[in-house]
């Protein structure tokens, strides 16, 4: 973008300030079974939001509404809700932690000023902790960490502290230290005062006394305040130079310090407890009040004009300024899908008219609610810094921004990964034919990593996703909550291919016919892209001299991208490409867009002829094995093509860390809880795709040519 910008000028009322300060949007984010639903239960019980603690073990969880959540157990699409603690309005977002429903951590930490982020007491960083603390450096979005599950057996809050600063290569600061350990762990000491806070026998936690710090803990405790200190002052030049000179800096002085080093992401400060028995959470909702930034701290957000994507706008946290928000999430629903969208700057009112850029259309707010889980909360105004689900919109799906008509503005949208592997589905009865096409609409509307297509070869269904539990959650919902009975095909695994060596080709479109004909030449030297981060094609014009016309050159480059998509005779897609357009030919009156994009497609064609390589999309893996099975999981992982980078110990754990092509996982977890006895758990996350070893794709190509 240009440096033309249009700056946010309505000045902030008193009022206005107050309740923007009075607000934190937060989300709980970690690896899944580290306790997210679990802290969000407790700060809805001990807020008051609630009045009886739903437990994710008893499928009872509040955020868990849906049937498929309660019954694994685990989070699956993010859950709004609010609560209030002293006089601060919280909007938290429960985030799934499953890697194959990442795209709901992604689309929440877009629209978030804030995060929690729950690490397991005895496992500390895991393969999806990281994930998601990838999606929110992408996002800036500040954070505070909480070690969860201090009283389960093996858990070491020293352990998994190291690990959030080896693992994730974070700035984190003890905040609070431990009393006891495992079964004893009987209380917490807060280093910023010095005091320390025992749990009440028989109160879960809920209750606590202040105690003497005992004696063995007051040499530990002002070393690790003081290692405190000397992190957070370093946001405060003029602290800095007050510490070196060992003077005493106040607590007021540290709070301050601590806010401005996680606003900036400077330092992540680590609280503890254990939330199933409500241990330390009334310390984790003091400190989101106090250390995660309110809508004003955040600042302003800068977008677009849509009729000049070179101008800049700014839209400032500030109900008196032009609306805008940004859709992230869309349920499908029969009375009317919810939307639901942040508010940056403006109000949203029942009955107003809002314009989507994208689509050119306004629609009608047809009604406005905040919500709590599955529960809805009719309001007739929501305002800057809000999060609200609105009933109306209804060709608004996540990404888009929506605005007032007379101050458009164009707001940063979010992207998704691809999907990883597909199956093919067909209703049972051909008369649900069109009744399947609605509901994978309503699906692909919901849920952006979910894919639906229609093969025009075999005019087969082919669904994609994330993962094997990812689809078999779809197909279920297809079924049971829709009402069409459908059969699946086996799942397949989304390959990719790029051009093994350096070509240079022509691709030549002659055609005479009488009358005008078709002519386009375009010289193309292809080029394997592998160290690009442009995963699909990057395209250089070298044209000199006019020898293509300029209006034709884009034309040339969509005949490229098309060739790509399409796949060749194997029908997996070509990425990791670079095109240099160095020379062509044209003809006065024969040459049009269309020849020269033909040209482009022949010239992929023939850069392809026997110069293809097959890519595979790997997976991080980490399994997690009791010690006496770990020479029988090892031995199966080598069956599967896994690279092991390290096994670990992990309490009484042995953990196994690596990498594995997605392929030689389907049905893994039924094998592993075999061998294992029910006692072995695994998770994988998208790293990267890589070249399959020849004998495979030997195997691919004769399967795919059949």
């Amino acid at each position: 973008m240009s440096a033309t910008t249009s700056a946010s000028s309505t000045a902030l009322d008193p009022k206005e300030e107050k309740r923007l300060k009075g607000i934190r949007n937060i989300g709980i984010m970690a690896h899944i079974d580290a306790g997210k639903t679990t802290v969000t239960e407790r700060i809805l019980f001990i807020t008051g939001r609630t009045h009886q603690i739903g437990e994710v073990h008893d499928g009872a969880a509040t955020m868990d509404y849906q049937e498929d959540e309660r019954a694994r157990g685990i989070t699956i699409t993010s859950a709004a809700t609010q609560c209030e603690w002293d006089g601060i309005q919280i909007n938290i977002i429960d985030t799934p932690g499953h890697v194959d429903f990442t795209v709901e951590v992604e689309r929440s930490l877009r629209v978030l000023d804030g995060a929690v982020a729950v690490f397991d007491g005895v496992a500390g960083v895991e393969a999806q902790s990281e994930t998601v603390w990838r999606q929110a450096d992408r996002y800036g979005v500040p954070r505070i960490c909480f070690i969860n599950k201090l009283d389960r057996t093996g858990a070491d809050f020293d352990k998994a502290y190291e690990s959030i600063i080896n693992r994730l290569g974070a700035n984190a600061v003890r905040m609070q230290i431990p009393m006891g350990a495992e079964k004893e762990f009987y209380g917490i000491i807060d280093l910023l005062t010095r005091t320390a806070r025992k749990f009440v026998e028989g109160s879960s936690g809920t209750e606590v006394e202040a105690i003497d710090i005992p004696e063995e803990f007051k040499e530990i405790v002002e070393l690790r305040r003081n290692e405190m200190i000397e992190k957070l002052v370093e946001v405060d030049d003029a602290l800095v130079d007050k510490f070196l000179e060992g003077e005493e800096i106040s607590n007021e002085e540290i709070v301050r310090c601590c806010h401005s080093a996680v606003l900036q992401r400077h330092a992540y400060p680590v609280f503890c407890g254990s939330a199933l028995h409500d241990k330390g959470v009334m310390f984790l909702m003091d400190a989101i009040t106090s250390y995660l930034p309110n809508p004003l701290e955040v600042g302003a957000v800068v977008g677009c004009d849509p009729r000049d994507e070179e101008k800049e706008l700014v839209r400032g946290p500030n109900s008196a300024e032009p609306f805008s928000g940004l859709a992230f999430k869309t349920i499908a629903d029969p009375n009317g899908d919810l939307t639901f969208v942040r508010i940056y700057s403006g109000t949203l009112s029942r009955g107003d008219q809002v314009l989507n850029p994208r689509t050119r259309k306004r629609e009608r707010v047809g009604r406005l609610m905040f919500m709590h889980a599955d529960k809805r909360e009719a309001v007739d105004t929501a305002c800057a810094g809000e999060i609200c689900a609105v009933v109306g919109l209804k060709n608004t799906t996540t990404g888009d921004t929506v605005c007032c008509n007379d101050n458009q503005v164009v707001l940063e949208s979010m992207t998704f990964p691809e999907a990883v592997i597909s199956m093919s589905l067909e209703p049972q009865a051909m008369k649900d034919r069109d009744k399947l096409s609605t509901v994978l609409a309503h699906l692909c509307k919901e849920d952006p990593s979910f894919r639906a297509m229609v093969d025009a070869d075999t005019e087969e269904i082919v669904i994609s996703g994330m993962g094997e539990l990812h689809l078999e959650i779809i197909t279920t919902r297809i079924d049971r909550d829709h009402g069409v009975p459908i059969s699946v095909g086996a799942p397949k695994v989304a390959y990719r291919q790029t051009i093994s060596t350096e070509r240079d080709v022509e691709g030549k479109h002659v055609k005479q016919s009488g009358g005008h004909g078709q002519y386009g030449v375009a010289n193309v030297r292809f080029v394997p892209n592998n160290e690009s981060e442009e995963e699909g094609l990057e395209f250089i014009d070298e044209i000199k001299g006019g020898v293509i016309p300029r209006q034709y050159i884009p034309a040339v480059k969509a005949g490229i991208v098309g060739a790509m998509q399409t796949g060749g005779r194997l029908g997996w897609p070509f990425v990791n490409v670079k095109a240099h357009l160095h020379y062509g030919k044209y003809h006065e009156v024969d040459s049009s867009e269309l020849a020269f994009q033909m040209a482009g497609s022949l010239a992929f064609r023939e850069a392809c002829k026997e110069n293809t390589t097959i890519l595979e999309p790997y997976m991080k893996l980490s399994v997690q094995v009791p010690e006496e099975y770990i020479g029988d999981v090892v031995g199966d992982l080598n069956t599967r093509r896994v690279e092991v980078d390290e096994i670990a110990v992990t309490g009484d754990l042995r953990e196994v860390r690596g990498a594995v092509p997605i392929a030689e996982m389907f049905s893994y977890a039924s094998r592993l809880r075999g061998m294992t006895q029910g006692r072995g758990m695994f998770s994988m996350e998208p790293d990267n795709y890589r070249p399959v070893p020849a004998w495979v794709a030997e195997k691919l190509v004769e399967e795919m040519t059949k």
